[in-house]
């Protein structure tokens, strides 16, 4: 089976710096201050995709304890709780939670951004082990990691709602993000 390589592009929105993710979830809201000067590649396609829905009812489908907790993912949609649980366990085949892309990747932006520090409560953009290849899937830090500075971006920072971060379990649900301050 051919595997499918998606495109490198810039996304269409262009961020204007003061944007604020609202990340509404089963366990609470999440107030994220997104860094759209600093990284505008990711900042742009996350707000693009919440701006199209694209991250409503999706579920989170990893979490490393005092690490990081992860979503993102188009295949969890129609996936409920237990089968997002039982799919990364392993028990679940013909699933993969964590492999499902939005229709174009983006350039990495670590190396340039100021504010690319691992903190608890930061917002990151997850990516394949190939360079350029962050689509849609992005994990909260549960911890300072420093050691991940210089391999991914981190394109927001959690100014409301770190309680509900750290409650955040494999199976519960985005209900819906909405962008302040993002220009039409």
């Amino acid at each position: 089976m051919a595997m499918v390589v998606r495109e490198v592009r810039d996304p269409e929105y262009i961020p204007n710096g003061n944007e604020v993710a609202v990340i509404e979830t089963v366990r609470g809201v999440i107030r994220v201050e997104l860094f759209g000067a600093e990284c505008p590649l990711t900042v742009g396609q996350f707000v693009q995709l919440a701006q199209e829905g694209f991250y409503d009812k999706l579920a989170f489908h990893a979490r490393k304890e005092d690490s990081v907790v992860v979503g993102g993912c188009p295949i969890t949609r129609n996936m409920p709780p237990n089968q997002v649980y039982q799919a990364m366990r392993g028990v679940l085949h013909g699933m993969h939670p964590g492999t499902g892309e939005a229709d174009f990747r983006i350039k990495d932006e670590w190396g340039s951004n100021p504010k690319n520090h691992h903190e608890d409560g930061s917002l990151v953009l997850a990516h394949k082990s190939d360079p350029n290849s962050g689509s849609c899937q992005f994990y909260f830090s549960l911890a300072d990691q420093p050691e991940f500075d210089d391999k991914y971006t981190v394109f927001g920072k959690t100014i409301e709602g770190l309680d509900v971060v750290h409650a955040l379990r494999v199976g519960d649900r985005i209900e819906r993000i909405v962008i302040e301050g993002a220009t039409a």
